[in-house]
């Protein structure tokens, strides 16, 4: 009979998750919402609570959460990670000075305490890697000259992640000085140690790893990243570090294959993260921290705007571009709530999941409006209060690229080049 139930509870869920992905689908939305709300609706507290399944969604949301980071650890090569750390490592510390301290300073004037405080501080920092990749495929930017400045940004977030997850974790368990200082030299040394490995040998793994037979490449990648991740567990250094770290360890052709076959897994266990994150959040304890949800995001959505745009003027991006930048990171998705879900499972402070549900529900919305209108609306803005001055340029339609005075020769060139290249 208990077998019975939970088949029917778990499939329940997925079918529900599902069909609330459909939907978000033709709303060109994101679904982490609705798949947080569906936790809040399936949790206790909720309009239908769950009992046999939940101990099944969270092992699924464990899996979730390193097959976030493994397939986030794909997208880049070790030299990539390390050109864009000597690059544009200025636009990661603004990044982390303007948005980590506003979640700082709100947690110690919450009377959280010290741990909150720093837990919060990586919830309003770290944008949604997924939900801004999404909006920027939706709007046709993805070539335009901004872009690239924002995807920097976002490798130099994940990349903090890897030594800010090993210190929450410390942190959270209650660690003293000396174990907390013990768990983040294993972790830079791990983390070091594979980008070594990564930049020298990564061809050699690769290869090693490579399968024709796709089932026997989905097993050796997925078996190694769960390996791996366990090891680094144990090891008190987080499981979801040691994913993305196998993830940059894997290259060409089978770092592609692995992420062909992996995506669905990805998204159906990262839906089963979300949906365990609201099952462990009582609806009835929003409504008291909605007012600070709303203030944090309102700050933060302005300090993340302002971070990218700075960061593309230093990069040479036409202001357009620059507005473009900054509402495009704006967002705060799945890394907000694991960095919470943290806290959340230790015990630290029960309003905090309250709070970062509602902040990343309220984000997760702003981010594709912020994207696509801050743009258009400072142009505006700024005509009005210019008005009278010189003529400005007009604006660029949707989806085509920002062109700076002096760089229109260049950006016509590589126009060009690119026409002959898909001809």
């Amino acid at each position: 009979m208990h077998s019975a139930v939970l088949l029917i509870e778990f499939g329940s869920i997925i079918l529900a998750l599902g069909l609330l992905g459909r939907f978000a689908a033709r709303l060109r939305f994101s679904p982490i919402p609705l798949y947080l709300l569906a936790g809040l609706a399936f949790g206790e507290g909720g309009l239908l609570p769950l009992g046999a399944s939940e101990e099944f969604v969270a092992t699924g949301a464990e899996i979730g959460v390193i097959l976030l980071l493994l397939m986030l650890g794909l997208e880049y090569t070790a030299s990539d990670l390390v050109s864009n750390l000597k690059t544009h490592y200025p636009s990661g510390l603004v990044d982390c000075a303007l948005n980590a301290l506003p979640g700082a300073l709100a947690a110690l004037l919450l009377g959280w305490g010290p741990v909150a405080a720093v837990v919060l501080a990586g919830v309003t920092w770290i944008s949604s890697s997924g939900v801004i990749a999404k909006v920027l495929n939706d709007l046709g930017r993805v070539g335009n000259r901004e872009t690239p400045v924002i995807l920097s940004i976002l490798v130099l977030e994940d990349l903090a992640m890897a030594v800010y997850l090993p210190i929450i974790t410390a942190l959270v368990a209650g660690a003293g000085l000396a174990a907390g200082s013990l768990t983040l030299a294993i972790a830079l040394g791990v983390a070091g140690l594979v980008l070594f490995v990564a930049v020298r040998y990564g061809r050699v793994i690769s290869r090693f790893v490579s399968s024709d037979d796709p089932e026997k490449l989905l097993l050796v990648v997925l078996g190694l990243t769960i390996l791996v991740a366990g090891i680094a567990q144990q090891l008190q250094v987080s499981a979801a570090v040691g994913a993305f770290l196998v993830g940059i360890a894997l290259s060409g052709e089978v770092a592609e294959g692995a992420h062909t076959l992996l995506s669905p897994l990805r998204d159906l266990f990262a839906a089963m993260f979300f949906v365990f994150f609201g099952l462990h959040t009582d609806p009835n304890s929003i409504p008291p921290v909605l007012l600070p949800a709303l203030a944090l995001a309102a700050v933060t959505a302005l300090t993340k705007i302002a971070t990218g745009y700075w960061a593309a003027r230093r990069a040479g991006i036409s202001v357009k571009g620059r507005w473009r930048a900054g509402g495009a990171l704006v967002a705060r998705g799945e890394f907000s709530i694991v960095i919470a879900g943290l806290a959340v499972t230790a015990g630290i402070e029960p309003s905090l999941g309250p709070l970062a549900t509602a902040y990343v529900l309220i984000l997760v919305i702003l981010g594709p409006l912020t994207a696509r209108f801050a743009e258009p609306l400072a142009s505006r803005l700024t005509g009005a209060l210019g008005r009278g001055g010189p003529a400005s340029r007009p604006v660029a339609a949707e989806g085509e690229p920002d062109l700076a005075p002096d760089d229109e020769a260049s950006d016509a060139a590589h126009s060009n080049s690119e026409a002959a290249r898909n001809s």
